[in-house]
């Protein structure tokens, strides 16, 4: 009789799903948006407490247990993990906090501002049995995971050069005025490169790999009154040779989005949610070093690839990090990737500082040493914020 009675308890526990409870720190613009739109419809997670300095945005929330500390949740026994919504210098700190004391742990991008807090970042993730994701949610979209199979398939040969023209982030003097940690180097770290490319940064370095050299041309409060960047053009050098371009702008509207990838076999243009790749009979370089011809020519084919929607997004990188918690599943972000779209952005303002072309790996420390001299002489360390009307629903666009 004990052993059918211990049989029928092993049997409701299996049945039973294990729950992850959730903590989120930051109500700001992306924080609370996780909280109305996306906690909801989690599976097998329940968000069980909030924090935010701002006490007044916790009377929003009055089902979760409520916090203006930080450190005080991590340490309440109330939540196993912990998604990090807050400005941009609070992900390596309270992110150190959180590993350190045994949560799992999820934040927004980047995962730090700079090189070097990346790194102390990773390497507060000793216990591997804690799962350490990065909010890149464009690797959810089916078309950017179809780039990278055709790429990483060799089906367009060898790279021979890339460009994405990304100025889709158009932002108003509204935006950057309604967070006094906005657009500055102290509050922020950066412009566009820190705030919006994160996740074309980590797409480029995703599909078409990190490059060895950068050159950039920023400017800096070209469009807006601010001190950081919202306009960049960045050359790229590969270390097979291959070269690229990256732009990007806050300042353009309207703007595009195409993203081009030039092999030995052919090329893909992206644009429009429209893939489409012309492939070449023959082996370019063959053909441009053995015919005879002068102007030769080479057969082609060309066909729009069918892809269907743009993914879950935020709701499905924060449901995958819950699946490898109680699962085991592998992470479409591992955290630990997060610092490749950092030294991008680190490395293309280091050459706009300095007038220089910048080695990758980037030099972690000087980079460091020359963020703190821009903040140490910024003329916008005190902002009057305003308010401003926010539309999430195209934020990840």
């Amino acid at each position: 009789m004990q052993g059918r009675h211990n049989a029928a308890l092993h049997f409701l526990e299996c049945k039973l799903p294990a729950m992850v409870r959730l903590g989120i720190v930051g109500l700001g613009n992306m924080g609370s948006a996780h909280v109305r739109d996306n906690a909801p419809k989690l599976k097998r997670c329940e968000l069980t407490a909030v924090c935010d300095i701002d006490a007044a945005k916790l009377d929003r929330y009055p089902a979760y247990a409520r916090f203006t500390d930080c450190a005080e949740m991590i340490r309440s026994g109330l939540i196993d993990a912990l998604l990090i919504a807050v400005p941009h210098y609070g992900h390596t700190t309270i992110g150190i906090d959180a590993l350190q004391n045994g949560l799992h742990l999820l934040t927004e991008k980047p995962i730090s501002v700079h090189k070097a807090d990346a790194q102390r970042l990773i390497d507060a993730h000793t216990d591997k049995s804690r799962v350490f994701a990065a909010m890149f949610n464009l690797r959810t979209d089916p078309h950017y995971q179809r780039i990278r199979r055709i790429v990483q398939r060799g089906e367009l040969g060898e790279i021979q050069r890339t460009n994405w023209i990304i100025t889709t982030w158009f932002r108003t003097d509204a935006y950057y005025a309604s967070g006094g940690w906005r657009a500055t180097w102290g509050g922020e770290g950066g412009g566009v490169l820190l705030n919006q490319c994160p996740h074309n940064l980590d797409l480029f370095q995703w599909i078409c790999g990190m490059p060895c050299k950068v050159r950039a041309f920023c400017g800096f409060g070209k469009h807006h009154d601010i001190e950081v960047e919202d306009d960049v053009s960045a050359y790229l050098e590969y270390p097979n040779g291959a070269n690229g371009m990256f732009v990007t702008t806050t300042g353009e509207e309207p703007g595009s989005n195409r993203l081009e990838i030039v092999g030995d076999r052919g090329k893909l243009v992206f644009e429009d949610d429209v893939i489409t790749v012309t492939r070449t009979e023959d082996s370019v370089r063959d053909v441009l070093r053995n015919s005879k011809q002068s102007f030769a020519s080479i057969p082609n084919w060309k066909c729009d690839v069918p892809v269907r929607g743009h993914g879950g997004q935020h709701l499905e990188i924060i449901q995958n990090f819950v699946d490898a918690i109680l699962d085991g599943t592998p992470l479409i972000a591992p955290g630990e990737e997060g610092i490749r779209s950092v030294e991008l952005a680190n490395a293309m303002l280091y050459s706009a500082w300095t007038d220089t072309t910048v080695s990758v790996p980037l030099d972690a420390d000087g980079y460091e040493t020359a963020l703190k001299e821009r903040i140490a002489t910024s003329r916008y360390g005190q902002k009057q914020v305003v308010e401003a009307e926010v539309d999430m629903s195209a934020s990840w666009k």
